[in-house]
């Protein structure tokens, strides 16, 4: 058995396992991820944070001075970017008084990241990029799903306002046509207007399921929503089953605002 330090954190409700790794000594196999992110035999979590300098990632080629967030689905499957893990990663590292700098290098890219007064975080979330329609399937019911890049893939279903969000079973995993739009999968999220600028959504990703919140999947699902009202660039709340986030759309880019807690650090074991 191996043993390794964690600690565990969430953004609103989205939750996450963190192993610190500065020199890239203890790389984690999907089996790794699948048994710290089970919730009945390992700590629990939607994915799991590694916190490696980027001077070890080959493929990076940017500062390697930088932290790379090396983000893991909990069915260990790798992920190009979160928003909420991406919050609770810098927290992690200022609480161990390890952020050298307000930057964050993930897999879509560098990543500028800021403290508000009130004790939030803001997060560059990069690029947005609307796309066309793809058709998605629950359990039977269909609708038309607009495709949105926030460094990962997701397909947006904009739902009229009223709409009984809890009735949908966003636990199952929706299917899409075509199917080859996403040969890696997306990440769905199901929307409703709860006001000119507010909404609300539920969110099936890709490698976790149904979570209690997904950064990009907000940025996502405020950007398809603002191009679908007319309401341009601005800030737009989001209210995910896991609490409340805002988004501050630009010409292209996002940023991400909301809360990051850590609730325990401790020690546990690995199968060889």
């Amino acid at each position: 058995m191996r043993r390794i330090r964690f600690a565990k954190g969430h953004g609103t409700g989205n939750d996450f396992v963190i192993v610190a790794d500065r020199h890239n000594t203890m790389p984690l196999s999907a089996n790794d991820v699948r048994t710290l992110t089970d919730r009945h035999f390992g700590i629990g979590g939607d994915g799991v944070l590694r916190a490696v300098k980027a001077e070890h990632i080959p493929e990076w080629d940017g500062d390697p001075d930088l932290w790379f967030m090396d983000y893991r689905n909990a069915d260990g499957s790798i992920a190009e970017m979160c928003g909420n893990g991406l919050r609770v990663f810098v927290r992690y590292l200022i609480e161990n008084d390890w952020l050298n700098q307000p930057r964050i290098a993930t897999r879509a890219g560098e990543r500028a990241v800021q403290v508000t007064n009130d004790g939030t975080f803001t997060v560059d979330m990069g690029e947005v990029t609307l796309g066309g329609t793809v058709e998605v399937d629950l359990e039977g019911r269909n609708w038309s799903a607009t495709v949105v890049d926030v460094g990962n893939p997701h397909a947006v279903v904009l739902l009229d306002e009223g709409t009984d969000l809890a009735g949908l079973p966003v636990q199952q995993q929706p299917r899409w046509q075509p199917s080859e739009a996403f040969p890696e999968g997306v990440n769905v999220e199901f929307v409703v207007p709860t006001g000119e600028r507010s909404i609300a959504l539920r969110v099936h990703e890709r490698g976790s399921g149904e979570t209690l919140s997904c950064g990009t999947g907000v940025v996502a699902a405020a950007a398809a929503f603002a191009r679908a009202s007319g309401g341009g660039s601005g800030s737009y709340a989001v209210t995910v089953p896991g609490g409340q986030l805002w988004v501050s759309l630009g010409d292209q880019r996002a940023t991400l605002t909301g809360p990051a807690v850590l609730v325990a650090t401790g020690e546990t074991s690995l199968p060889d």
